[in-house]
């Protein structure tokens, strides 16, 4: 029995090496909706972004989040955003969120979320969306 303690010891210790992920690798993390909604409204630091289009976000959205197209550029919005931060993104299917959060990980931020299947997958499990009409502003 000792035994069998020692080893599962050793095998713990070492696997804590072996899986944890170094700074130099960090990538985003694929969240299904109920656990991106979970995870999202649980941290004090999260910002939800929509990457869509305005054509796009204008029909219906996630409440509260900021639109921030893809064709714009995140540039300004990286400069911006402190790092310490947690990205939640979402597109229309995953894709570009996809390249938004790995966009963000490149820049420093060490917590970004993508919205696995986006918003379509999103409405499929019944999530709330808003579909008040907004107004692009000039």
């Amino acid at each position: 029995m000792k035994r069998f303690v020692l080893i599962l010891a050793v095998f713990v210790s070492l696997s804590g090496n072996i899986f944890a992920q170094s700074t130099d690798s960090l990538t985003y993390m694929n969240l299904e909706p109920y656990y991106f909604h979970l995870n999202y409204i649980t941290d004090s630091s999260s910002v939800l972004i929509d990457v869509r289009e305005f054509f796009e976000y204008r029909r219906s959205r996630i409440r509260d989040a900021v639109h921030m197209p893809t064709s714009v550029g995140f540039e300004i919005a990286a400069d911006t955003l402190g790092k310490e931060n947690s990205l939640f993104l979402y597109c229309y299917n995953g894709y570009r969120s996809k390249k938004a959060a790995e966009f963000f990980i490149s820049k420093g931020f060490t917590r970004a979320y993508n919205l696995d299947g986006g918003i379509v997958q999103w409405r499929k499990d019944n999530m709330p969306v808003e579909r008040t009409r907004v107004r692009r502003e000039r």
